[in-house]
């Protein structure tokens, strides 16, 4: 007899999750290069189980109900929509997250960034007020706050679709106390000094933005930094150079092709700090980092 997932799985079910995972591995292949895992995460969202009770009961029968909810999911997914889109939420730093086309889908490459940030709030426990320009869903202050338990950030962003789902997560963990919110281009609306600022802005520069599949899905406010990817970079730096507290940290993400012209910059904003990019698991310059 099949396991059960009390109340939702039945012995009537019209598929197992074995038979399923393996009819839809191929359906994913052309469009999708981690095809079993999506579909897995897929398989799990649409049950209410997590990845581990999906495998552990290859022989789990679902009914008719979860079967089209998987069904339509898995149309979506094979138009290339984003699996974070489609479930709703996404995991960034171990905590999961509310996300909606409207923000950027947190990625892996900008964990560096909140590691980075409280390796030196933890050398630095008297340096606790900080700032986060482009939050987008809000992932950084969220993991940077529910990581240091005594930080304050404001952490602000242009678009009031990206503040709604940011000030969603940021109830999610209960943090509206050390996590305020303001609508705010870069720096502008922002008072200082900040210990710590941090930010992840637009910095894709124009011409590359028609190669990339996610400027489909993903909000191209979030993506495009202009001609030559500096748009926001160079005021955000301008401005950041005004408000970062001596004796503190910036940290930015950038492209890979900004190196060179980002540290020239910020060398003549902060000629006496130390300035360094720091590359991402992918050896590639991923992270400004300004410690004056």
């Amino acid at each position: 007899m099949p396991a059960r997932i009390p109340g939702m799985i039945t012995e009537a079910g019209t598929g197992t999750i074995a038979a399923l995972l393996a009819a839809v591995r191929s359906r994913l292949a052309a469009t999708s290069e981690t095809a079993s895992l999506d579909a897995q995460v897929l398989l799990a969202h649409a049950l209410g189980v997590d990845r581990g009770w999906l495998l552990a009961h290859p022989e789990a029968a679902l009914d008719a109900e979860q079967l089209a909810a998987f069904e339509a999911g898995l149309a979506r997914l094979e138009k290339g929509e984003p699996l974070p889109y489609i479930l709703g939420e996404w995991e960034f730093f171990g905590l999961k997250l509310k996300v909606t086309p409207a923000v950027l889908i947190p990625r892996p490459e900008t964990e560096l960034l909140v590691e980075t940030a409280l390796a030196w709030l933890a050398a630095h426990p008297t340096k606790r007020q900080a700032a986060d320009v482009g939050t987008g869903s809000g992932c950084i202050p969220i993991a940077l706050t529910a990581n240091c338990a005594d930080l304050q950030i404001t952490a602000g962003d242009i678009s009031p679709a990206a503040l709604a789902v940011a000030r969603g997560n940021v109830g999610l963990y209960t943090l509206q106390d050390r996590v305020h919110l303001i609508e705010s281009d870069l720096l502008a609306k922002m008072q200082g000094p900040f210990d710590l600022i941090t930010a992840n802005l637009p910095y894709i520069p124009e011409g590359r933005l028609a190669e990339l599949t996610i400027t489909k899905w993903e909000p191209r406010v979030a993506l495009g930094g202009g001609k030559d990817g500096l748009r926001f970079i160079e005021p955000f730096l301008a401005q950041a150079a005004a408000k970062l507290a001596s004796g503190g940290l910036l940290l930015a993400e950038i492209d890979a092709s900004l190196e060179a012209e980002v540290l020239l910059f910020a060398s003549k904003r902060w000629p006496q700090a130390r300035i360094e990019v720091r590359t991402d698991l992918a050896e590639l310059p991923r992270l400004l980092v300004v410690e004056t």
